[in-house]
């Protein structure tokens, strides 16, 4: 996948360093901010962009706007989505911001967490300002002021959802007594994983309408596209839930997910089967909150889950829904399945 999608990328990468530049200059001050005149301190600006930058160049797969692109040019219109990248990557950057800060997180992609580095007023702020920072891609796009008002609308309709879906994680890991169902996880995950997902392949099927495409040669309605990538998104999410649990996700430790009281899709199967293992989960929970990731009550709860054969069984979950959304997909996002499955 990675050979075969390297120059969409590339392109990706360009267009993010294009919005977000290393040294931003005058002429970027003033398309960001118009009517601002060049007197703001240079620094300033970089206080302000810094911290966003040091994500990006962090890494990541960009698999949600490399999925955008394909969808807009699967229905014929070629690269015309490519300008709107940063309404997916920054959108998605910006949540791990603020994610690591109502997690308390201390590590994200392999260094320390942006708060941990800036601040945590600098963070939050860096943070909303990445949200915002790709409506200035709309505003740039040569395209007719209704059909910019199309995509405005749904970028603020899936930015509503991400919130929603984030209060529902917070809440749960709030409220250790509060356990909710497999379907209610479900549901959270639409709209904290999924619904990005799903925005980026909606806004791949919208360009390609606005740009007079939108016709796939293959008989498959472009609604399913954004179902198909809702699900896509969850099946995502489930497979990092094992792997934070197993052989961890690259970049963060181990078993963080235990330390900062996440009901994960393996933790709720657990509760639903085993009830008694309530207290058991508890203990661990509370040492991990205390001691770190490196309590030994963090172990022992893993190999719990391991030793009843629920991590074993939520992999199964996560990667029988990959392999439905690329069925679902006429094989047309099967490159991007495969990926997503390592």
């Amino acid at each position: 996948m990675d050979e075969k999608y390297t120059h969409k990328l590339e392109k990706i990468e360009t267009e993010l360093k294009r919005w977000l530049p290393d040294k931003p200059d005058s002429s970027w001050l003033t398309n960001i901010f118009p009517g601002i005149n060049g007197e703001i301190d240079a620094l300033l600006i970089q206080s302000l962009t810094s911290p966003c930058k040091d994500l990006l160049l962090r890494g990541g797969k960009r698999w949600r706007p490399l999925l955008m692109i394909l969808v807009c040019e699967i229905l014929g219109a070629g690269d015309s989505a490519l300008p709107l990248v940063p309404l997916v990557e920054f959108s998605h950057n910006a949540s791990l911001i603020h994610d690591d800060i109502e997690d308390n997180s201390s590590l994200r992609r392999g260094k320390p967490a942006i708060h941990i580095i800036y601040g945590v007023d600098t963070a939050i702020n860096s943070g909303s300002f990445l949200y915002f920072l790709p409506l200035a891609c709309i505003d740039a796009w040569t395209e007719t002021e209704a059909n910019k008002a199309k995509i405005y609308s749904l970028w603020a309709n899936y930015l509503k959802k991400l919130h929603l879906g984030q209060a529902m994680d917070i809440y749960w890991h709030n409220n250790f007594d509060y356990i909710p169902s497999i379907d209610a996880y479900y549901v959270m995950c639409k709209l904290k994983t999924g619904c990005l997902a799903r925005f980026a392949a909606e806004l791949g099927v919208l360009v390609a309408e606005i740009k007079g495409t939108g016709k796939c040669s293959i008989d498959i309605p472009t609604e399913q596209f954004g179902k198909v990538a809702e699900k896509l998104g969850l099946g995502f999410q489930i497979l990092d839930d094992v792997k934070n649990l197993t052989a961890g996700i690259p970049g963060k430790k181990r078993g963080d997910d235990i330390v900062e009281g996440k009901k994960s899709l393996p933790l709720l199967m657990l509760l639903q089967r085993y009830p008694e293992k309530k207290e058991t989960v508890r203990n661990s929970f509370s040492a991990a909150k205390l001691k770190g990731v490196d309590a030994p009550e963090v172990e022992e709860l893993i190999q719990v889950m391991l030793s009843c054969g629920i991590l074993a069984e939520a992999e199964e979950k996560g990667r029988a829904l990959l392999t439905e959304s690329g069925n679902e997909s006429r094989g047309l996002l099967s490159g991007l399945i495969d990926f997503l499955m390592r």
